[in-house]
C-alpha cells in the first residue's frame, strides 16, 4: 500500500525507502508500470517485457545475448526513454516551476529531492562504471562508447526517486507509470517494441554519509553475480577485502597502490599501525604527542594523540587519534587545525 499525502506526493520516507530498497519486486506490477508510462506518453504498450537481474545482465540481452530461457531478444526498436520519461519530468518540473517561483522551487527541491538525488548520483555512477568495467576489461574506446550509450537508455527506476519525489506523482500526474515500475523494480529500458527491466539488487550497504561500504563482501550486489566493492565510498577489488583479515605494517607498508593502502591502514587502525610498526613520536607538548607515517610513493600520514581530560565511568582516560595535514610541525599546531585555528590562536580555557 503507497503512502500519500493529499496533494498526491509521497511521503519522503517512503521515497527513501524506495531508493534504498532491495530483494525482489512486484513484477506484475511494475509490468502494469511500464504499460501505463508508454500510454501516457502517448504509445503503445510494447510487444514483449523481459526481466534481467541486473543492470549487467540488461545491457548484455541488449548487446545480443540470449535470455535465461535461451531465446534471443526480439528486434527492439528505437529508445523511447526521453517520450517516457524526460519529456513528462521536464513538463511537471516547468509547471511547478512557474507555480512556486525560482525561490520557490528551489526551497521545495532542497524539502524533498535534493538529498535523495545526492545519495542516488554517486551510486548511479559507480554502477555504469562497473557495468562498462565488466563488458569491456581492455581498452576499447570504440566498444565502451556504446556500452555507455546503452545505460544512458535507461529509465533509472527506484533511482529516480529524487525527481518522483519532488513532482509528485498524484492521480492526474504523468508520472505515476514511471512511479509504478519505481516502487517495484530497478533500472528498465523501454523501446519502441520492447522493454527490458531489471530486478533491484539483493544487497546495498552504505556508511553513514550515504557512500558504498562494506569490509566482509559487497557493498551491492544482484541475483546474477554482479557486484560492486567499496570501502567508504572508494570502489576495491573483491579480492583486496579478504587481506583485510590478515593485514601485518608490512603488508600495509608494501603495498604499491596508495589509495588501497590508506584503506588498510584505516582497516587496521593507526593506532595499532603505530604500535606495532615502531613508529617514534616526532613533538610532543601540553595538547598531545604528534605522529608521522612516511609512506612510500605518498604523502605522510600524521596523527595527533590527545587524551580526554574528562575520565570514563571507570576513572579511565581516552585516548583519541586525530589525522592532521602532513606539513603540521607540532603537537599544537595539529590540535589547532581541528578547530579551524592556528597555533598561536590555539589557547583553551578549558579541555573536556
Amino acid at each position: 500500500m503507497h503512502i500519500e499525502e493529499e496533494n498526491g506526493v509521497t511521503e519522503q520516507s517512503d521515497w527513501r525507502a524506495v531508493a534504498a530498497a532491495t530483494g525482489p519486486g512486484d513484477r506484475a506490477a511494475a509490468e502494469a508500470g511500464v504499460g501505463l508510462a508508454y500510454r501516457s506518453a502517448g504509445l503503445d504498450a510494447p510487444a514483449r517485457i523481459v526481466w534481467a537481474r541486473s543492470p549487467l545482465e540488461a545491457v548484455r540481452l541488449l548487446s545480443g545475448e540470449r535470455t535465461e530461457a535461451g531465446e534471443p531478444l526480439p528486434h527492439k526498436g528505437a529508445s523511447v526513454r526521453d517520450a517516457l520519461r524526460d519529456v513528462p519530468i521536464a513538463a511537471e518540473r516547468d509547471r511547478l516551476h512557474a507555480e512556486l517561483g525560482p525561490t520557490g522551487w528551489s526551497e521545495h527541491w532542497r524539502a524533498t529531492g535534493e538529498s535523495l538525488w545526492e545519495a542516488a548520483r554517486p551510486l548511479v555512477d559507480r554502477v555504469r562504471r562497473g557495468v562498462v568495467e565488466a563488458l569491456v576489461p581492455e581498452p576499447d574506446r570504440a566498444e565502451e562508447s556504446r556500452i555507455r550509450l546503452l545505460l544512458l537508455d535507461a529509465v533509472l527506476g527506484q533511482h529516480d526517486a529524487a525527481w518522483l519525489s519532488a513532482l509528485g506523482t498524484g492521480p492526474k500526474s504523468g508520472l505515476r507509470g514511471l512511479a509504478e515500475v519505481a516502487r517495484t523494480a530497478g533500472w528498465w529500458w523501454p523501446y519502441e517494441n520492447v522493454a527490458v527491466i531489471g530486478e533491484r539488487p539483493t544487497a546495498l550497504h552504505r556508511d553513514e554519509a550515504g557512500r558504498l561500504d562494506r569490509g566482509d563482501g559487497p557493498a551491492l550486489a544482484y541475483a546474477d553475480g554482479f557486484a560492486l566493492y567499496a570501502w567508504r565510498g572508494m570502489p576495491v577489488p573483491g579480492a583486496f577485502l579478504d587481506e583485510l583479515t590478515s593485514l601485518t605494517p608490512e603488508s600495509i607498508r608494501t603495498e604499491g597502490n596508495a589509495e588501497l593502502r590508506r584503506v588498510m591502514l584505516e582497516h587496521y587502525g593507526y593506532d595499532r599501525y603505530l604500535a606495532e610498526s615502531g613508529a617514534e613520536p616526532v613533538h610532543r607538548d601540553g595538547t598531545g604527542v604528534l605522529w608521522r607515517i612516511p609512506l612510500p610513493g605518498d604523502e605522510d600520514v600524521v596523527m595527533v594523540e590527545v587524551v580526554n581530560a574528562t575520565p570514563e565511568p571507570d576513572g579511565t582516560y581516552r585516548t583519541y587519534w586525530l589525522r592532521v595535514p602532513p606539513r603540521t610541525r607540532t603537537a599544537r599546531e595539529g590540535v589547532a587545525w581541528t578547530f579551524g585555528l592556528d597555533a598561536d590562536a590555539y589557547a583553551p580555557l578549558r579541555q573536556t
